[in-house]
Parts: C-alpha cells; sequence; structure tokens
C-alpha cells in the first residue's frame, strides 16, 4: 500500500491522495526544543485547549491563548503561524498519546476496525469542541497545518492498517480512511455524534469487505 488519504483525520473534505511509503512523521515537528521553548510550547497548547473549550473556533485567537499562557503574542507566534497551526498541534498531541488496541485473533475484520479507532471517537466525545475547531482547521492551506494533517492522516492510516491486516485489499482500506474522514467531518457539524463513529466504522468495514452486518 503505497497511498492514502492524507485528510484522514477530522478534516475528510477535499482529501487528496499523497504517499505514505515508509511510515511517515509519528512525531511532532517541534521534537528539537530545548527545555525552556518546550515548556513554552507546552502553556500555549494547554492554555489553546482551554481556550477553544469556553470560547470554541470562532472565538480563538493566538493573541488570548498568549494571554492565558502569559507568553508574549510575538512569542506565541514564533511556535504558532495561525490558529490552524495551534489547533491542529493540540489535536495531533492528544492523539499521538493514543495507544493502538491490541491485536486480536478473536474479532473479525469488522470489529477490529471499530475497536482501533475507538480511541479517537472516546477523545472527540470528551473533547467536543477540540474536534469540531480540528474540523474547521485541518482544512487549511497553512504550511504548519499541511505537516501536521499528515502526521494525522499517517496515524489513522496506520491503525485501520493494523486492523484489517497487512493482506487487505489497498482499495478497502483507503475506502475506509475516507469513510472515517467523512464520518469526522459530519461529526464536527453535527450531524452524527462523535460516540457513533465506532458503530459506524464498523458497518463501513462490514460493507467494504462484504462482511455482513450482525
Amino acid at each position: 500500500m503505497s497511498q492514502s488519504l492524507e485528510r484522514s483525520g477530522p478534516a475528510g473534505h477535499g482529501a487528496r491522495i499523497v504517499d505514505t511509503r515508509g511510515g511517515g512523521p509519528r512525531t511532532s515537528p517541534r521534537r528539537h526544543l530545548g527545555a525552556k521553548q518546550a515548556d513554552t510550547v507546552t502553556r500555549l497548547l494547554h492554555a489553546g485547549v482551554e481556550e477553544v473549550r469556553e470560547h470554541g473556533y470562532d472565538g480563538l485567537s493566538i493573541r488570548a491563548v498568549a494571554a492565558r499562557a502569559q507568553v508574549a503574542p510575538a512569542t506565541a507566534y514564533t511556535y504558532f503561524a495561525s490558529k490552524d497551526h495551534l489547533v491542529t498541534e493540540m489535536f495531533w498531541r492528544r492523539l499521538s498519546e493514543i495507544e493502538s488496541p491490541p491485536e486480536s485473533t478473536e474479532q473479525d475484520t469488522a470489529e477490529r476496525v471499530s475497536q482501533s479507532l475507538s480511541d479517537i471517537a472516546v477523545l472527540a466525545v470528551q473533547e467536543p469542541e477540540l474536534a469540531s475547531a480540528c474540523t474547521t482547521a485541518m482544512l487549511s492551506n497553512d504550511a504548519e497545518v499541511d505537516r501536521t494533517r499528515a502526521m494525522i492522516g499517517q496515524h489513522t492510516h496506520t491503525l485501520l492498517r493494523q486492523a484489517v491486516g497487512p493482506d487487505a485489499d489497498p482499495h478497502g482500506l483507503q475506502t475506509l480512511e475516507a469513510a472515517w474522514s467523512g464520518f469526522m467531518l459530519q461529526a464536527g457539524m453535527g450531524y452524527i455524534k462523535y460516540e457513533d463513529l465506532p458503530l459506524l466504522m464498523e458497518q463501513a468495514a462490514s460493507v467494504v469487505f462484504r462482511k455482513e452486518i450482525q
């Protein structure tokens, strides 16, 4: 499998095909920061989550986040070029903390797909404002957003790849990535509930891999 949908995270709209050979980046692009710089970034990320919880995407600003984190706005902008960059980085940090579920030989493919993404759904349920904000932010053409979006997409791709197995039809895997993107987008717009995502993905996998829905 050499291709996947890069926007496999919350933003499904306008997805494009990209090469994912080699696994792609799994760590934050800010991993080379010094201790003091890393602390500043962490404070900004934590402040950003609080701001999103209180004000949502529309009410979020780098200046407000900087004030909450007790950081100068100019300093904040050296780490986050835009609020879209900040939001996607916040979501990525939460997402990257989720461990892959243990492999099970007792579950069929559809059940494994559901299980593989259930923790992301839990994250979205716990942080609905952040998940919704990321839906919007992921559509940005910001270069830093593009880099973080690639990591989010690769993470989802890896989880699904592990769930369906190495011998699965690559087109089926690609279809599941598109389904996940679409479901996350719909949830971010309020059309479906985040907690329903695992079941929806199980049903999608049942159709894609011609498994009968129980």
